[in-house]
């Protein structure tokens, strides 16, 4: 007997109906690259517990690849996302608010938004579930074009990065 899919799960199909295949992901940004790819893994795991149970293979599968991630976030330069992200919202705010929603509330020191236990946790006072139509805000601005673009080497966003990190090592 198949049981019917809760709206998580739909927003998960959602996730994966959608494709790059129109992109060059290689000539993207290292850092800004990380970062998109790791809030789609974020979507991905808190979907998959929502739409599954902790205990499927694909939740238990996701969660092992978050553990991952947690060192992966440390190299390079790739802890200076989320300074950089503040610094957008002080210096940049016209840019900020073009960021997708996810990387505004989990990065922004002024949004109570965080990864708890590698799910997305939009208020931490809150004990209601996101709403499932949430998800699909999120992963719709992360597949927007003008982000696709702006996460490009060379585009506007990787060259305030850039000179956000230069700046840093003044």
């Amino acid at each position: 007997m198949m049981m019917e899919k809760n709206e998580y799960a739909r927003e998960l199909d959602y996730l994966y109906s959608k494709s790059l295949v129109l992109e060059s992901i290689s000539d993207f940004h290292p850092v800004l690259w990380f970062h998109w790819m790791d809030a789609i893994a974020h979507i991905d795991y808190t979907l998959s517990i929502a739409g599954f149970s902790y205990d499927s293979p694909r939740s238990i599968m996701a969660g092992e690849y978050m553990r991952w991630r947690v060192d992966e976030e440390k190299k390079e330069e790739r802890p200076l996302f989320k300074p950089f992200i503040n610094w957008l919202r002080e210096t940049r705010p016209e840019t900020f608010k073009k960021l997708p929603m996810i990387w505004q509330g989990i990065y922004s020191d002024s949004d109570p938004a965080q990864y708890r236990s590698f799910r997305i946790v939009l208020d931490p006072a809150q004990t209601k579930p996101i709403p499932a139509l949430t998800f699909r805000s999120m992963i719709d601005d992360l597949f927007a074009k003008d982000l696709l673009k702006s996460i490009y080497n060379g585009s506007s966003l990787a060259k305030l990065f850039e000179s956000f990190k230069k700046n840093l090592t003044m």
